[in-house]
């Protein structure tokens, strides 16, 4: 008993932020302004964009981390891990002086007509960076776990290495995969201290959820904070759980 009880115990205080929802809020009172919307729209869009991104570039590293060997893998990994490490704020910074337009970069961009601050394509850049190293890793988890027998014995058949990857390592893996997306779908639209810096306009949800509670107090977030739960939560816990189920 003495055990059930405290587990119960941790349970119910994880469990307790979500109690705000409920306690003490009047929901009638309260409704979304259109900056709120704008902020969901800005996320969810750049988020999907960021996913799309996101696969492009990271599938081919995460393929790279699981099968390679040697000093350049483990270079790369440190590479890929250096970002997750890295507080957001300062990271944010690192951007802001590399892409920003007095920086060589920035300018190289800006002659393309692509501002990298305070712009959608600002908000693009600093959500990939914030969530591309959650992807890989998760991915590359996801990967290792298929045997690589299988992919030579899909060559010894006549396929292509990059083949034999679409066709039998990358399906054998895709729940891995797909909870990978979703932890780096939650991690693009969670991020707030990148984007803080790099791109505090167009707002995104976490950024206009501080500036809603500097201008008019918590009690006027939170019908904004119950759309950013229902963006981020459902999808990985359905991953999560389906994943230990299976």
């Amino acid at each position: 008993m003495l055990r059930v009880g405290f587990l119960v115990l941790v349970l119910a205080f994880l469990l307790a932020p979500l109690s705000g929802l409920a306690h003490g809020v009047f929901w009638q009172d309260v409704a979304l302004s259109p900056r709120d919307w704008a902020a969901i729209a800005t996320s969810l869009i750049g988020g999907a964009a960021a996913m799309a991104v996101i696969v492009l570039l990271g599938t081919p590293l995460a393929i790279y981390l699981a099968r390679g060997r040697g000093w350049l893998v483990l270079l790369a990994e440190a590479i890929v891990l250096m970002p997750m490490l890295m507080p957001t704020l300062a990271l944010g910074i690192l951007l802001a002086v590399v892409y920003g337009p007095a920086a060589p970069l920035g300018k190289a961009f800006g002659a393309l007509g692509v501002t990298l601050t305070n712009t959608p394509a600002a908000f693009l850049l600093a959500t990939v960076y914030a969530a591309l190293p959650t992807y890989v890793v998760a991915a590359r988890g996801a990967i290792a776990q298929v045997p690589p027998d299988y992919e030579e014995l899909a060559r010894t058949l006549g396929d292509s290495p990059f083949r034999a990857r679409m066709r039998v390592t990358l399906p054998m893996a895709r729940r891995g995969l797909s909870a990978a997306l979703s932890l780096a779908w939650v991690r693009a639209l969670g991020e707030f201290g990148v984007i803080l810096i790099v791109a505090y306009y167009p707002a995104g949800m976490p950024v206009q959820l501080w500036t809603d509670i500097q201008d008019l107090g918590l009690q006027a977030v939170f019908p904004l904070v119950g759309v950013f739960l229902l963006a981020t939560l459902p999808v990985p816990l359905w991953l999560g759980l389906r994943a230990r189920l299976a």
